[in-house]
């Protein structure tokens, strides 16, 4: 792990081109390798049919039955949590887009179709392995030791360690490194914010995180989604509801602007986003064993993102409506 983490600051200290660079690299190489994955499985397990003729864990007599709702919702909660986080920080990506075109296409064809198909790849893989191996694998890690030939071993661990840190890069790093950066821009610069991101990312121990699947799922994922909910439910009621896609790109950067609000904060996001995380709270805490807590708020917590999105999304826009001269003359 401190490996990796040391390589992700090289990589940070020669900047975002540097990381471009991998990016390129790594995307057609792990399409083809998860391809190569899929047909492997595929051969070894005697086709499609064998590959996802697995019972369901859900189905009459299996470890969830009757489980299937809750399970899938607290888990699609998970996800979006999981991107949601990119979805905010989109942006420090896109803005080096030659077209608005350019980036709308790359998102269209890049997200879509690559999730889809590594979704897909990984649950027949790992349907595959209790036919070959008797026992269900699902961590790549796992699974690359089953192999012995050496070439093989040799260019699957690169492409994992190269999937690793460019993947670690675009999606933990850069947002708040330039988070930081834009806290205080005339002393940290992209690159300080990095390590400074680097050095809170060793602080809270993320190999115990990621330990516990279940943890890491309906604790930090689904917790941490009520958070990103609160804030997309801001952002999507102010720029698409109120503001019909329209901002002054100048008055966004200048001091005492029409954006300006209470000291450069607007109080009505403030307040959407604290009242748009609380429902979530005591569903978190029960979770965690911090406290009890009612069975309908531990059932509302399944649903955080949904929940705090909603919320702030609402309440955000009655407290705009409600306050008329916070919107920008000609805008609303």
């Amino acid at each position: 792990f401190l490996f990796f983490w040391a390589i992700n600051m090289i990589v940070i200290w020669y900047g975002i081109e540097t990381i471009r660079i991998l990016l390129d690299i790594k995307a057609p190489l792990l399409i083809l390798l998860g391809l190569a994955l899929l047909a492997w499985a595929y051969r070894q397990a005697g086709g499609f049919g064998p590959m996802l003729s697995q019972p369901s864990q859900f189905a009459p007599g299996g470890p969830n039955e009757g489980r299937f709702w809750s399970v899938f919702f607290t888990s699609l909660t998970g996800m979006i949590g999981f991107w949601a986080t990119l979805s905010l920080n989109i942006p420090d990506f896109t803005r080096y887009a030659r077209t608005q075109r350019d980036q709308v296409l790359g998102q269209a064809l890049g997200l879509p179709t690559t999730m889809a198909l590594y979704s897909f790849i990984g649950v027949a893989v790992t349907s595959a392995t209790v036919l070959i191996y008797g026992s269900a694998i699902w961590d790549p890690v796992v699974l690359l030791t089953k192999f012995k030939n050496p070439l093989v071993l040799t260019v699957s661990l690169f492409s994992l360690c190269l999937a690793t840190l460019a993947t670690n890069l675009a999606a933990n790093v850069v947002s708040p490194a330039n988070d930081f950066a834009n806290l205080w821009p005339s002393r940290i610069s992209f690159r300080t914010g990095g390590l400074i991101t680097g050095l809170i990312g060793i602080l809270i121990q993320p190999w115990k995180l990621v330990a516990d699947p279940s943890g890491y799922i309906f604790t930090w994922l689904v917790g941490y989604s009520s958070l990103l909910g609160a804030i997309g439910g801001v952002l999507i009621c102010d720029y698409y509801l109120l503001r019909g896609k329209r901002l002054d790109l100048e008055e966004l950067y200048r001091a005492g602007g029409k954006y300006w609000y209470s000291s450069g904060f607007n109080p009505a996001a403030a307040a959407a986003l604290v009242l748009g995380i609380l429902p979530c709270v005591p569903g978190f805490l029960a979770i965690v064993g911090a406290t009890q807590a009612p069975a309908f708020f531990r059932s509302l917590y399944n649903y955080a993102w949904f929940v705090s999105f909603g919320v702030s999304f609402g309440t955000y826009f009655l407290l705009m409506r409600l306050a008329p001269s916070s919107l920008p003359r000609g805008e609303g």
